[in-house]
């Protein structure tokens, strides 16, 4: 029971990582504010959780919508102490094909959205002695993934915008980091994935743990971030990808060794 008397905004927060995020938060006793651009799920999951849960349409690529949602989750429950800007788009293209659309579209929802986040909430954590920032960055924004030129920069952006938000508001007792996670077995990728035949034991072949992680294994350290727990811990950028950013790429000579 970690949370209890704690208040989160969870973005993205309907479905996935968020979705898992907000059940543990709620579940170790903390009340939380879903924002998600799907209302009909979002809503779904706060009916579910009951008490100490709400929800609130959100386009996170508009400033002025997360500044209504700060003041609703105040209004709502009297504070905020911790925010988990979960929600993220991904776009495939190469420098030369990508849309300058398609370009601006992902850097607003992965990077603009986590400075829009941050900005109304910071002030009401100092207000009340401090508090937690996740955001969400990727292993993709650690090292380049082939063809997601506007996704890898968003991500890396996220890391050192963390970092700077870590060490600028130490003094107020607000702490921020970043989490980064491999492939993840949630709709948003398997859909895709699972549509391509042979994709799948592909990727898990060249994470060292031969699996995607579980919404649940990301939720997890989301919380740990999020707690008292990691009292001492800001402006990091933890990888939950299974080993994935620890490897080389080179080939497992055991494979070709007998070992």
């Amino acid at each position: 029971m970690r949370f209890v008397g704690k208040v989160a905004i969870v973005t993205g927060g309907a479905s996935g990582i968020g979705a898992a995020f907000a059940r543990r938060l709620h579940g170790e006793g903390g009340s939380v504010m879903i924002a998600d651009l799907d209302a009909k799920q979002g809503a779904e999951l706060a009916k579910s959780l009951g008490e100490r849960a709400a929800f609130q349409q959100v386009d996170v690529a508009d400033p002025a919508a997360l500044q209504a949602l700060a003041e609703a989750t105040v209004s709502a429950f009297g504070g905020i102490d911790i925010l988990y800007n979960n929600a993220g788009i991904g776009c495939y293209g190469l420098t030369p094909d990508l849309a300058i659309e398609d370009w601006r579209r992902v850097i607003a929802v992965n990077l603009d959205a986590v400075f829009y986040g941050g900005k109304p909430v910071t002030p009401p954590l100092r207000a009340g002695g401090g508090g937690a920032i996740t955001n969400p960055a990727s292993a993709s924004g650690l090292q380049a993934d082939y063809g997601f030129t506007a996704y890898n920069a968003a991500k890396a952006g996220v890391i050192n915008y963390t970092r700077s938000l870590a060490i600028d508001h130490a003094r107020d007792a607000i702490r921020a980091n970043a989490i980064c996670p491999g492939p993840v077995d949630t709709p948003i990728l398997t859909t895709g994935v699972d549509a391509i035949q042979g994709l799948r034991a592909e990727w898990e072949g060249v994470v060292p743990m031969k699996r995607f992680a579980q919404a649940d294994e990301i939720a997890a350290v989301a919380a740990f971030l999020a707690s008292d727990d990691a009292s001492c811990v800001t402006g990091v950028a933890i990888p939950v990808d299974g080993g994935l950013t620890a490897h080389t790429g080179q080939p497992d000579l055991r494979d070709r060794m007998g070992g």
